[in-house]
C-alpha cells in the first residue's frame, strides 16, 4: 500500500526536535478546557504540517495536495479533509472533442510535485486540473486527552495526536492512492 502520510522522525531528529520546539513556540495556538481531545488534536495536526512547518513534520505522498483536521459543528466530532491529484473523470478522456486545440493544461509538476498554476500561466492557458475532496471522520479512541493547560507535557500529547492522526490518515488515504495509481 502506498504510504499517503508519515512523520519524518529522522529529518526532526536531525533538527533536536524541531515539531516539539514548535508547539513551545505555538501555545497560542491551542485552547483549554475541553473534555474531548478534538481541538487540541487539529492544532497540534495544523502546527506539524505545512505552511506552519515547512518541510512538515508530517510528510504526505506528492498527490495530496491538502490535508486538514476539523472540529465537526455538527456533532463535535472530529474530521479530516484531504484534497488528492486525479486522473481526469473517463467522460472527459472518451473522446478530446472538447479540448478542440485550446491548449488545456492539467496538473503541473515541479520537482516531481503538483503545483497550482501561477497567474502567469493562468493568463496564457486554460487548465483543467482533477481532484478528489476525502472528507472522513476520525476516531477519537486513540487520541490523547487535552492536556490540562500549557504546562502538562503538551509536546508529547501533540507528538501522540499527530502519530495517531498520520497513522489514521494513510490507513484511510492510501488505499485511495493505490487505487488511482
Amino acid at each position: 500500500m502506498v504510504k499517503a502520510f508519515w512523520i519524518d522522525q529522522e529529518f526532526d531528529r536531525e533538527r533536536d526536535g524541531r515539531y516539539a520546539a514548535h508547539v513551545r513556540k505555538s501555545l497560542e495556538a491551542f485552547e483549554w478546557g475541553d473534555i474531548a481531545p478534538v481541538r487540541f488534536a487539529c492544532a497540534a495536526w495544523r502546527l506539524a504540517t505545512p505552511p506552519s512547518l515547512s518541510p512538515g513534520y508530517v510528510r504526505w505522498d506528492r498527490r495530496v495536495l491538502d490535508a486538514a483536521c476539523v472540529r465537526n459543528t455538527w456533532d463535535g466530532t472530529l474530521n479530516a479533509r484531504i484534497r488528492v491529484v486525479s486522473p481526469l473523470p473517463a467522460e472527459l478522456t472518451r473522446t478530446r472533442a472538447w479540448w478542440r486545440d485550446r491548449g488545456w493544461l492539467g496538473w503541473q509538476e515541479t520537482f516531481g510535485q503538483y503545483v497550482e498554476p501561477t497567474q502567469r500561466d493562468l493568463a496564457r492557458h486554460p487548465f483543467l486540473r482533477a481532484s478528489l475532496l476525502i472528507e472522513v471522520p476520525v476516531p477519537l479512541d486513540e487520541l490523547p486527552p487535552e492536556p490540562e493547560g500549557p504546562h502538562d507535557r503538551v509536546e508529547e500529547s501533540a507528538a501522540r495526536a499527530v502519530s495517531v492522526l498520520t497513522r489514521t490518515l494513510n490507513d484511510m488515504v492510501g488505499p485511495v492512492l493505490d487505487q488511482l495509481g
